[in-house]
């Protein structure tokens, strides 16, 4: 089964996209091919900053037409959408309204298999851009100029995050170092964890300074983040917990340069670029520009999939009717249910004409305090950004049937809107970067770390809810205080399902949600879907992997 982009990935003949432009500058994206086995030349900042750009594109024009991998639903299989898929979909935040499409019930259910083409998207994914990354690390090995020193010491911290997610998902990796023509090995647990952990220390100190890289390049705060996840982790990948080290590293990265936003969201407006309070906290974004990176993978796939046409301040023409919440998202704002402001049952559905304007929405949802301010207000939280308003059409909190985008309530976190007022650079194409890692992380970090260790983490996640403007400060630290202030931080940015296995709740019946396991009110699944399976396309190209236990 599609072979062809298997073996396409792991040769040596593979088209390399280069971004053109300084290596300074990650978002001045043009394109052209150049294949690093036949191209006469190899453009060393050209090639660089693709390997950023691998992140944010999905193929060497835009939004499509050109695919980086062949055989494959380009929108479908860029490197943020596909692990946001893996992470998000089977987990408690929020569900896929279409679920004829191809294996989403799957996702939604937790019931995937090693023929399931999107976890197959996701390995493929992060196997091609490990490719890349090589093919940089081979042209520049030996060179000891201070610039040189300094790419390959972050393309190295970009090809442990590519390993790391690997780790993350699947428990094991197809794993190669150089760009030739051998197959990888299989390489898992702990041996993997150890050469995460050994790449990060090795390439750190070429890193610049927290805060003193372009915005869009990796620094050592960076490195210092991606090394407190995987410690916090480590017991899920190990066996063996190093909670002393995910505080401790988190702790450098809070006590660096970075600070964090002082509101919540700017952090996820068009502007966040360019507005000098969200970049404080951004310590490592995905370039996204509605001109320069058009494509259905990053941003695009955030704003536009969670919009309907009609819903007001959309931020785009072209809303796709995709995501909305599950109950138990909501449930993290609102444990009463009842208490989420939602229009009556009997209201009489305004004509359109009457509700086509922003105005107008906001007009008529203000009567019945549905619009996300008064949501917000109502949750006594600032992160609480839901829309149970008229526009786009009557929404409901909770489902026992998954018939469409309105089974649930609209998430507005993610938005196409400038800061400033000022317009976007394209009216469907996002400009919003997506902050992959931020420095709220690390305070969330060190708190989990901190409760597990037996001391007092209540000031790190009080920090957050104080930025929220939360009504309610946390007094004691309970593991259910922890697990839900992950999802009131964190929701819809491609972690949830790794935070929930780390509490052992992705599959036991220690926590149910709505539509886990696919029962409307939840049930518990097998452990083996902690990882996902290695898909059978690589099982039968492959000789060297093996298959994850129960697939």
């Amino acid at each position: 089964m599609k072979t062809r982009y298997f073996k396409k990935i792991f040769a040596s003949a593979l088209m390399v996209t280069a971004i053109l432009g300084t290596s300074s500058c990650i978002n001045d994206l043009d394109i052209s091919p150049i294949d690093p086995q036949y191209a006469p030349s190899f453009d060393q900042n050209d090639v660089f900053v693709k390997e950023y750009a691998l992140l944010g594109l999905t193929g060497q024009k835009g939004p499509a037409g050109s695919a980086d991998l062949d055989g494959q639903d380009e929108g479908e299989s860029g490197f943020y959408r596909t692990i946001f898929n893996c992470n998000e979909l089977p987990s408690d935040e929020c569900i896929w309204a279409w679920q004829t499409d191809t294996d989403i019930p799957q996702l939604t259910n937790i019931s995937w298999n090693s023929s399931s083409i999107r976890t197959e998207w996701t390995y493929v994914r992060l196997g091609y851009n490990i490719t890349q990354l090589n093919f940089f690390l081979d042209q520049t090995e030996g060179k000891d100029d201070e610039e040189t020193m300094r790419q390959r010491s972050e393309v190295r911290f970009l090809r442990a995050l590519h390993y790391f997610y690997f780790l993350d998902l699947f428990g094991k990796a197809p794993f190669k170092e150089h760009f030739n023509n051998e197959l990888p090995v299989e390489k898992k647990g702990s041996d993997l964890y150890d050469y995460i952990q050994n790449e990060l220390s090795q390439c750190e100190s070429a890193m610049y300074e927290p805060r003193q890289a372009p915005f869009g390049r990796a620094d050592k705060a960076a490195n210092w983040l991606l090394r407190a996840r995987l410690y916090l982790n480590a017991e899920v990948y190990t066996g063996k917990a190093d909670y002393a080290n995910a505080r401790d590293y988190a702790d450098k990265v809070i006590n660096s340069s970075y600070k964090l936003c002082p509101e919540y969201r700017l952090l996820f407006m068009a502007d966040n670029d360019e507005n000098a309070q969200a970049m404080q906290e951004i310590i490592l974004p995905i370039r996204q520009d509605g001109i320069k990176t058009r494509n259905y993978g990053g941003s695009t796939y955030l704003v536009n999939g969670t919009r309907t046409a009609g819903m007001p301040r959309m931020g785009t023409t072209n809303g796709w009717s995709c995501i909305f919440s599950r109950a138990a998202l909501v449930k993290k704002f609102f444990p009463d249910l009842s208490q989420v402001p939602m229009l009556p049952g009997d209201i009489e559905v305004p004509a359109a004409g009457e509700i086509n304007t922003d105005e107008k929405i906001d007009a008529f949802d203000a009567q019945y305090g549905t619009r996300t301010i008064d949501m917000i207000k109502a949750a006594g939280d600032d992160r609480a950004m839901f829309y149970s308003g008229i526009g786009g059409g009557i929404r409901k909190i909770e489902t026992d049937v998954i018939s469409g985008f309105k089974d649930g309530l609209s998430i507005v976190k993610w938005q196409n809107i400038r800061s400033d007022g000022q317009p976007t650079h394209h009216t469907e194409y996002p400009d919003t970067d997506i902050p992959l890692m931020r420095l709220s992380e690390a305070y969330l970090t060190r708190a989990e770390a901190k409760f597990r260790l037996g001391e007092d983490a209540t000031e790190d996640i009080n920090i957050l809810r104080r930025r929220a403007n939360c009504t309610r400060l946390v007094q004691t630290v309970t593991e259910k205080e922890i697990i839900d202030e992950w999802a009131r931080e964190f929701y819809l940015e491609g972690r949830r399902r790794s935070d929930l296995i780390r509490f052992d709740m992705f599959t036991s019946n220690k926590y149910l949600w709505d539509w886990k396991g696919g029962a409307a009110t939840g049930t518990s699944v097998s452990s083996f879907y902690n990882v996902y399976p290695i898909p059978a396309s690589d099982m039968n190209n492959n000789p060297n992997m093996s298959q994850n236990t129960g697939y």
